[in-house]
């Protein structure tokens, strides 16, 4: 074993340093872990029972068709606090937590049309090596020195930015009043576009990932994705929707929000423009980008998102959903991030019919704690999903009063003459339209992670002051991707199925209960007759409880903490042993016909993150047990060191030692988006060997690593100048129980 602390000298050889109390303890482990059994010793009557199976988990998987409730909280400081963190949670969902470095805007403007009283041109730039924002740029011939913006995503229109309807959609959208006309009904993507610029607002109209003249990733990708594909799953070559991907929380939808961000980044580089007013309006999808970018960015000082914000179906398409984007929440409260700032809706006879009921009155009360009441509006319109005549004339009147337009009330959308394809597309002769393929695909994706990577370079923590920033960053980071604080003691209770005694030894079966969450792990704890044990090992393994005993009698390894006065508790996490009974070892999937992750893991908690869960919720029974007197230690057998690492960080100042075994254990080693190991996000913020170094300064013993090879660790427990609590055990794998029972048992 190789312990990181201050080596003997001749005169203290480790062998002289044992005192004869601690040769005695040594023998009496060496014996137990032979398998002696004191004698007399019967625990025939703790049969096991399989509790009632009343966790929520075991139930229907959320979905994005499920009903979104926003509950107003009760004090504007509460909202506070939660909109933050929310707000991390969307940045992390979307990967931009920390917002990615950003590449000088170097856009290419050109093609420029004169037309209904407006410049029209190309633009187009790179977000990120390989990865083009493209779109039109809509100007009024009329400038002037400040000049409000607006940013204008286009939403699932077929063929995006260039989208026209048919001619009999078009006398459908005239003869319901939907439209006024021919022209502007048949093209609303322009229509907006040029009304806005008449009213003296520069306009970016920006391509949606994959949609008209995006490239290099295909709107089959992007939006229509149905099958894993094996060929770009592989660990050295990966594409979207990958468990590659995932870990570095690399999506269609993060994307999509990183060029809502940098498509503002690039109005904002234009001259005469008023960064004090700055709009965002798109719907449908488009819809989606509006409330997403209004999350993450304080910039936008107005928006309307039209027929998407709902209590109803939150957004079908694969680029609308991403890993934790709606856990415990929707696009009510998604929107919400928005005030005080000014926000307006539309609703049609889609998802959003009942906006007015259900939605609305709640931003209301949310504005109310703002005393901002008046800056939130929305109207149901009886039409389909659209963003049509009457939604875009709410529309303009919105940005009149909250961009302080002054055009004359009521404002008229008049005809106008439209722009063909030819005149919109960024790529011609001159400007050649980059590849769409699949190894374009991965070397995007490469260089956004090695991006990232050097990104989390800078937080590693080699001074108090980086220290800081990694908990803050890298460690905010894992807290949102766990998704749980500990319970307090008060919230748990330990249910007794069975309980069985025999000299000196009580062994019991029951349930850890978390009736607030709906949760409930089977639990086995074992203790000395007599006072409860001050100290307590929560042993956890891929075996469940059944580690901590076979045939109602504890293992020779826990016997050996038992006799020296610890309790023990056991957990089958859940889908373990007894809870939930489910065969096989991969994730739950979602029974559809799209196999991404996205719309499992953007509901409900990765299946890793739930098993802390259990492991949290057995800490906090372990806290009612001891008392605030008594000690809590952790033990991670090999397989479990990611859960006990996670819950122990998450525990903190709880925990009195960690053990674990990793087994060489990384996220990056996952290529299967249903392997139950999966956390994504994990790889992005420095893998397990983040994950430990947060640990610093709980002692904390190692098998599996060494201290070159786990480097960030050893340097978060220097900079926390703890350096003599960090172990690594180098030894073999034979006996690696027993000496992790020997050190949680030291004094």
């Amino acid at each position: 074993m190789t312990a990181r602390s201050t080596p003997p000298t001749s005169a203290q050889s480790p062998e002289l340093t044992c005192d004869r109390r601690t040769l005695l303890q040594q023998s009496l482990f060496a014996v137990l872990a032979a398998g002696f059994v004191p004698a007399n010793i019967s625990l025939a009557g703790a049969e096991q029972e399989s509790p009632p199976q009343n966790d929520v988990r075991l139930g229907k998987l959320p979905t994005l068709n499920d009903d979104f409730p926003f509950v107003v909280p009760p004090t504007l400081d509460v909202w506070k606090h939660r909109a933050q963190e929310l707000r991390r949670q969307i940045q992390l969902a979307t990967g931009l937590w920390p917002m990615p470095a950003r590449l000088p805007i170097q856009a290419t403007i050109h093609g420029k049309v004169e037309r209904n009283d407006c410049a029209v041109e190309r633009v187009f730039f790179e977000s990120s090596p390989g990865l083009f924002v493209t779109g039109s740029l809509f100007r009024p011939l009329k400038t002037s020195d400040n000049m409000p913006i607006v940013l204008c995503p286009h939403g699932h229109w077929p063929n995006g930015r260039f989208y026209s309807h048919s001619q009999t959609q078009i006398a459908e959208e005239l003869r319901s009043g939907g439209e006024k006309h021919a022209n502007g009904g048949r093209f609303p993507i322009q229509a907006r576009c040029f009304q806005l610029a008449r009213m003296g607002c520069v306009v970016f109209n920006y391509d949606m990932l994959g949609y008209a003249d995006s490239v290099p990733i295909s709107q089959e990708v992007a939006h229509l994705f149905r099958k894993q594909r094996p060929t770009l799953s592989q660990p050295d070559r990966w594409g979207l929707f990958s468990a590659q991907a995932e870990s570095r929380l690399l999506s269609p939808l993060g994307l999509q929000t990183f060029h809502s961000v940098r498509a503002l980044d690039f109005l904002l580089t234009l001259r005469g423009v008023d960064t004090s007013r700055v709009g965002v309006t798109g719907s449908s999808g488009g819809g989606t980008q509006t409330f997403l970018l209004m999350a993450v960015d304080d910039r936008p000082t107005a928006g309307f998102p039209a027929v998407m914000v709902s209590t109803k179906m939150q957004g079908g398409c694969t680029c609308e959903n991403a890993s934790y984007l709606r856990i415990a929440t929707g696009n009510i409260e998604l929107a919400a991030l928005a005030a005080p700032r000014p926000l307006g809706m539309s609703a049609a006879d889609d998802w959003t019919k009942e906006l007015e009921t259900l939605g609305l009155p709640e931003l209301k009360k949310l504005y109310g704690l703002f005393d901002a009441s008046d800056r939130v509006e929305g109207k149901y319109f009886p039409f389909p999903h659209n963003y049509n005549y009457p939604s875009r004339a709410m529309m303009y009147e919105f940005f009149n009063k909250h961009l302080s337009l002054g055009q004359t009330s009521p404002i008229v959308e008049p005809d106008f003459e439209p722009l063909s394809k030819d005149e919109l597309t960024v790529w011609t002769d001159q400007y050649p339209k980059p590849e769409i393929s699949d190894d374009a695909e991965v070397a995007v994706l490469k260089a956004l992670a090695s991006a990232s990577d050097q990104q989390m370079e800078e937080y590693k923590p080699t001074s108090s002051e980086r220290m800081h920033a990694f908990r803050e960053t890298v460690g905010g980071a894992w807290a949102s991707m766990i998704g749980r604080a500990l319970p307090g003691a008060e919230e748990i209770n330990f249910r007794v199925a069975t309980k069985a005694t025999g000299e000196g030894t009580t062994l019991i079966h029951g349930s850890i209960d978390f009736a607030a969450r709906q949760e409930s792990s089977p639990a086995t704890v074992i203790h000395q007759d007599g006072p409860l044990p001050r100290t307590v090992i929560v042993w956890i393994s891929p075996e469940g409880r059944s580690a901590v005993e076979e045939n109602g009698s504890p293992r020779p390894v826990i016997r050996q903490m038992v006799s020296r006065g610890l309790g023990v508790i056991g957990v089958d996490l859940l889908y373990q042993g007894t809870h939930g009974n489910r065969a096989g070892s991969r994730s739950r999937a979602i029974e559809n016909d799209r196999e991404a992750a996205c719309f499992v893991l953007g509901y409900s908690s990765p299946l890793f993150a739930q098993r802390v869960h259990d492991v949290l919720s057995a800490i906090a029974y372990a806290r009612q047990w001891v008392g605030p007197e008594g000690t809590i230690r952790l033990a991670g057998a090999p397989g479990a060191a990611g859960w006990i690492a996670a819950a122990a960080f998450v525990a903190g100042p709880a925990i009195e030692r960690v053990a674990l075994a990793t087994d060489g254990f990384r996220f990056n080693q996952i290529t299967d988006i249903e392997d139950p190991n999966l956390l994504p996000g994990a790889v992005k913020y420095g893998d397990l060997p983040a994950l430990l170094a947060l640990l610093a300064p709980v002692p904390l013993w190692i098998h599996g690593e060494s201290e070159a090879a786990d480097e960030l660790p050893a340097i978060m427990y220097q900079t926390s100048q703890v350096p003599t609590k960090l172990d690594f055990d180098e030894s073999s794998s034979t006996g690696v129980l027993e000496r992790m029972a020997q050190w949680l048992a030291a004094e």
